[in-house]
């Protein structure tokens, strides 16, 4: 059985954080994205179907952790921890309306546990609370999330990077094309959204991302 310290190792070098949205594939099931995507390499992926009743999301994810588990992908189901121990994945994460940090741990100790975060101070105390991750966003415009706040930006993005020592990742609105600056701000888990599901090919998609992610990593 795999633990927390095993997991969030290979959450490390994963590089690319997909999160699904069948509602922004291009009218291909989260399956099929999810499918393309593990061929190309993808080794982190977060099932983030907030439209879902319960049972359907609960059906969809048992189908995405079949696929995922025969090519070592980690598996983080979005809000759902009841759902994440239901299909053995690999964690869940968590927004600042949902589970509290400290009660999902208790739940799930060997869990990863991710939580979102929008300013310095969130950032600090998801850590404090004993987050194994926290996401880090949105950086840019995006059509993904209802966001009327300021984003990040880089500048942001750099101050929350040198505030945490737990891994993060960031997300909203994120291109092929930013990935040599958020790299450069500190960023080394990149979660995307549209860059992937609503591309021509996912698979081409990844590809892509993964080589430059790569690269900018050497």
């Amino acid at each position: 059985m795999n633990n927390h310290d095993e997991r969030i190792e290979r959450f490390k070098k994963a590089g690319l954080y997909l999160v699904t949205s069948q509602a922004l594939s291009e009218g291909r099931s989260t399956v099929d994205i999810v499918r393309h995507a593990l061929v190309a390499g993808a080794k982190l992926i977060q099932l983030r179907e907030k439209d879902l009743p319960l049972r359907q999301l609960l059906e969809l994810a048992r189908d995405v952790r079949a696929l995922t588990e025969p090519y070592g992908c980690l598996l983080i189901i979005n809000d759902r921890i009841d759902v994440a121990l239901a299909v053995g994945a690999d964690g869940v994460h968590l927004g600042l309306e949902d589970l509290p940090i400290e009660s999902a741990r208790a739940i799930g100790p060997e869990l990863i546990i991710g939580s979102s975060s929008h300013t310095i101070e969130e950032a600090r105390e998801a850590e404090a609370d004993g987050a194994s991750y926290v996401n880090v966003g949105p950086i840019y415009p995006t059509k993904t999330k209802n966001w009327t706040d300021a984003y990040l930006g880089i500048e942001g993005l750099k101050k929350i990077s040198e505030c945490v020592s737990i891994p993060f990742t960031v997300m909203g609105g994120i291109k092929r094309a930013h990935i040599p600056e958020l790299r450069s701000a500190g960023a080394r888990t990149i979660a995307l959204v549209t860059a992937v599901t609503a591309a021509p090919s996912p698979e081409k998609a990844v590809r892509e991302l993964l080589e430059d992610i790569t690269c900018q990593a050497s």
